[in-house]
């Protein structure tokens, strides 16, 4: 079948080189050209593209299952496996994969330029053709592509097609973030850990993360409210080494005999939660043989490492919808819409309650028990009482939907009822850091 995929980011990739396996002939649409011949490749569009990524174990299971070749080839472009060791209690578990978004999409990229049956078509997807009913394939910069199937992997900004889909939904996710990329130095080892991407804490007015990379590369990101001016100021290079100096744990990563930086600080916003459906006001398919996937349907606050693996859980079902049905797409795309909603949508409304509830925080509030916790009170329970990580870890490992948790709900309740709060790691608050930041040079 001719298939047309809107979008050369990790979807599309995936996408084209997976149905190219089966038998289609595949042409990905994007503006940008790629890698250029001396390696760099700035990625235009693609605020994310720089900023730290952890790769989920649902990534590299998808990977392992459709397309084996590509774990091998991160591994030799320098990615490592995120393994928690044997203990008493558990064998040796593999629980993602140390990677940046920079190699993880050269990879792909590559696989997909050497993969027979995929085509590269330089330049903007304008609109989708239609034909008898029927999606005929995309306009690109005014000239016509013909496909029999065409996919929308072109992300939340994304126009293909709008016309066609009921209205979306979506909130800001509140916060705004910076982070710097850091080489480690010969024969250095990465600072302390307290969870398989690195070092994770939240903290008063503020969260911070260091990211284990490819490549023996680390990446430091500070996250704040978005409505937070005066942390704003983060984003300039003598503010955010001060921070680093001030932090501790980052002090250790960051500490110059240890590390190098390897480019200023990159900033990161317009940070929002959505989800879209394939259906049109009216809940039919507007235009059988269009479907949208990745971003295109659903984006999520990306502090919590949730969107590369929701997106390539929808492109390995998509693909597999396919299969089963090749000459019946409204079919597809009825049954795809229907798991999305089961499977995808859930991630987005855990999304809109938890950060919102987590906005409030920063600013002061204490957690409402009038209303039901949110995943994030949950999972902070189980500081206090352990025994809630037998629901709590299957959530956060992205096992089991959040609506699982309701399980554990009332004890949650019970434990904050009685007075306890999560406590907050030693370090500046954000009033600390707000002073820390004035006179910071660049």
């Amino acid at each position: 079948m001719d298939t047309a995929i809107a979008g050369a980011g990790p979807t599309g990739l995936f996408a084209a080189i997976a149905l190219a396996r089966r038998g289609h002939a595949v042409t990905i649409v994007d503006r940008d050209p790629g890698p250029a011949p001396g390696g760099e490749w700035p990625r235009r569009g693609v605020m994310q593209f720089h900023h730290p990524h952890g790769l989920r174990k649902q990534i590299v299971e998808i990977l392992g299952a459709e397309l084996p070749d590509l774990i091998d080839a991160l591994l030799a472009a320098g990615a490592e496996l995120a393994v928690v060791p044997a203990d008493d209690t558990h064998p040796e578990l593999m629980v993602g994969m140390h990677c940046g978004r920079v190699t993880f999409e050269r990879v792909l990229r590559a696989a997909a330029v050497a993969e027979p049956g995929v085509t590269f078509a330089v330049g903007h997807a304008d609109a989708v053709l239609r034909s008898r009913g029927r999606a005929a394939g995309l306009l690109v910069d005014g000239v016509e592509l013909p496909a029999e199937l065409v996919l929308d992997a072109s992300g939340r900004a994304g126009r293909i097609g709008t016309d066609l889909r009921a209205p979306g939904l979506g909130a800001d996710c509140g916060l705004a973030y910076v982070s710097r990329p850091y080489a480690l130095l010969p024969g250095a080892e990465p600072g302390p850990v307290n969870a398989p991407i690195g070092l994770i804490a939240r903290m008063h007015g503020y969260f911070f993360a260091a990211f284990l990379q490819d490549n023996r590369g680390i990446n430091v990101v500070l996250a704040r409210p978005s409505a937070d001016r005066e942390l704003a100021g983060l984003r300039v290079t003598g503010a955010f080494e001060a921070a680093m100096r001030a932090i501790p744990g980052l002090d250790v990563w960051t500490d110059p005999a240890r590390t190098r930086p390897v480019s200023g600080v990159l900033v990161g916003g317009n940070l929002r939660n959505t989800y879209r459906g394939q259906l049109d006001e009216h809940g039919r398919v507007a235009l059988p043989g269009l479907v949208h996937v990745g971003d295109a349907v659903c984006t999520t606050n990306p502090t919590s490492g949730r969107g590369i693996t929701t997106s390539l859980q929808q492109a390995q079902q998509l693909i597999a919808l396919i299969d089963r049905a090749p000459t019946d797409p409204e079919a597809v795309t009825l049954e795809f819409d229907r798991w999305c909603a089961e499977r995808i949508k859930p991630w987005f409304d855990d999304h809109l309650a938890w950060d919102a509830d987590q906005v409030r925080q920063w600013a002061g509030e204490d957690v409402d028990l009038s209303r039901p916790l949110t995943s994030g009170h949950i999972v902070d329970a189980a500081q206090a009482e352990p025994a809630l990580m037998a629901v709590v870890g299957p959530y956060l490992a992205m096992d089991a939907l959040p609506a699982t948790l309701a399980e554990v709900e009332p004890r949650a309740r019970e434990i904050f009822a009685g007075g306890w709060r999560p406590p907050v790691p030693p370090g500046p608050t954000r009033d600390d850091l707000a002073a820390l930041l004035v006179g910071s040079s660049t």
